[in-house]
């Protein structure tokens, strides 16, 4: 346990500033921002410093620590050396509005980094300036908006989105001002060809499809849905957040797309979330260039350009050498293999767990593309064990769980990506098909309903090792359930996971409706 913020500060100081560069002597501070006393920062040595750090890390749970099968999220290993890159002196100390003429080399990287986009997704101009696939993908849509605007085709207010498209297309569209228009997939969890005909007018702006889809499909007729599209006056748009699966095999621009945007963290290798700052580009054709977004300190902005939407010009500039890195260390043939792999091992797994757990999409040919969706829900009918409880139990096999309930309530969606070996799938495979059978143990009455390993997880260290155990079965199969973990062994920190509420529990914050009466 760390006690860093359980100091209450000490006299002296841990580290002496330099002398400042400008005299001091006839600073003016407003008495109302002066302390009255020095601030109670934690005074302690480098070992103690080094030591919470360490701390806190072991807590949590990421690639680094195992494997990470979390659908739709493409959580693949960050190659060491591409970071090293992005931290050499010369890129990592620049500031983001610094003078063009002393960064041309950061530039020449940045300009090759757009080349490499416009190729893999077979566009023609990249704005590198998003921060996140999301707002990349709002960025995009308001591109689009404005051509309408420009032709004079303001009627344009309606967004078709399939309701196997990623969760935040229709956040996007209604954030920019559009009227969202659900398109119902087909029973085989594809676009249905006849419901996009059916939709789509004079009004329509955009349609915003995945590929593959959140159910983990490839969609087959993005072509003939693009024509449909087009022939009605609209532009298509391409959420390339499952783009790790297409790569190197598939162009979007050649199937018809217009824009689309690209997640950098999860296909070309930038940290995650709180791993580091986020990048979501957008690549075009030509005719949306002109609407890309513009920004003061750059001397290039169209005279159609949307305002800027972040503070710098090239977004997160201090990471897209990662990327480009990445990109270029991998080149076509690393890409393409990458993307075969990432499909191979998803489908091997699913082969591996067919058998113990119903697989809920299938491809024309009986695969999936990078991930794939087992279905829970017969199984709880059965025995009362959901998709939470299997989830947790997994953080006892030293494993983070897949998505859960998304896009389908009461299911689990795994995406193993490119970067696990044959022997990790493996070993996960074992350790899913080891909690059917527990799940099997309460089926039959052998592990009470109530009282078992599965609904009790995860064990920690602090519950397992504790002097009371009134549980019906053993310590040991409760924290060793997996034979390898005898050698490495994962303690869960806290023995809940965050599943109080979530996008499908929402909770209204708003005042009560009396509250509004005069």
């Amino acid at each position: 346990m760390s006690h860093l913020f359980e100091h209450n500060g000490a006299n002296g100081k841990g580290y002496s500033q330099p002398d400042p560069i400008f005299p001091t002597d006839n600073l003016q501070i407003p008495s109302t921002i002066v302390r009255d006393e020095l601030p109670k920062w934690p005074r302690l040595s480098e070992p103690e410093m080094v030591r919470h750090y360490t701390w806190l890390s072991n807590r949590n749970f990421g690639i680094d620590t195992g494997f990470y099968p979390l659908g739709s999220c493409t959580m693949k290993h960050n190659p060491r050396v591409n970071e090293v890159i992005a931290q050499l002196p010369g890129i990592a100390d620049l500031h983001p509005l610094q003078p063009e003429h002393q960064i041309q080399g950061t530039l020449a990287i940045f300009h090759e980094m757009q080349e490499m986009l416009e190729i893999c997704a077979g566009m023609d101009q990249v704005t590198l300036q998003p921060v996140a696939g999301a707002q990349g993908e709002f960025t995009a849509v308001r591109c689009i908006q404005e051509y309408f605007k420009s032709r004079g085709e303001t009627q344009r207010t309606k967004v078709l989105v399939p309701d196997s498209a990623h969760g935040t297309n229709p956040a996007s569209a209604a954030m920019a001002g559009f009227e969202i228009v659900e398109i119902p997939s087909r029973e085989d969890g594809r676009i249905d060809l006849d419901a996009i005909a059916a939709a789509v007018d004079e009004q329509t702006a955009i349609m915003m499809i995945t590929n593959p889809n959140t159910l983990g499909l490839f969609e087959p007729e993005i072509a003939q849905a693009a024509e449909i599209v087009h022939q009605a006056g609209g532009q298509m748009y391409y959420d390339g957040a499952n783009f790790n699966a297409i790569v190197g095999r598939v162009r979007p621009g050649d199937l018809g797309v217009d824009a689309m945007h690209i997640n950098l963290h999860k296909t070309f290798c930038i940290p995650h979330g709180g791993g580091g700052p986020g990048m979501g580009p957008i690549v075009c054709k030509d005719h949306l260039s002109h609407f890309l977004p513009g920004h003061f300190h750059s001397s290039n902005n169209a005279r159609h350009a949307i305002s800027s939407v972040s503070a710098a010009p090239f977004g997160s500039s201090s990471i897209l050498p990662i990327s480009w890195a990445y990109i270029s260390r991998m080149g076509s043939d690393g890409l393409k293999k990458a993307t075969q792999v990432a499909i191979l091992n998803a489908n091997y797994m699913a082969k591996r767990l067919e058998n113990h757990y119903p697989i809920l999409y299938r491809g024309t040919s009986g695969l999936s593309a990078h991930e794939f969706i087992i279905d829970i829900r017969s199984i709880k009918e059965e025995s009362g064990i959901s998709e939470e409880d299997i989830a947790k139990r997994l953080m006892d096999y030293g494993y983070h769980a897949p998505t859960m309930s998304w896009p389908v309530p009461g299911t689990m969606m795994i995406e193993p990506t490119e970067s696990e070996s044959k022997s990790e799938l493996d070993r996960f495979c074992d350790a899913m098909i080891l909690i059917k059978k527990e799940i099997d143990k309460v089926v039959s009455g052998e592990f009470d309903k109530v009282d078992n390993p599965l609904k009790n997880a995860p064990h920690t260290a602090q519950h397992s090792l504790s002097d009371e155990w009134n549980h019906k079965y053993s310590r040991y199969q409760a924290c060793f359930p997996g034979e390898w973990q005898k050698e490495h062994k994962y303690w869960p920190t806290v023995g809940r996971i965050d599943n109080a509420f979530g996008d499908r529990n929402l909770v209204c914050t708003c005042p009560p409706i009396d509250s509004y009466e005069n």
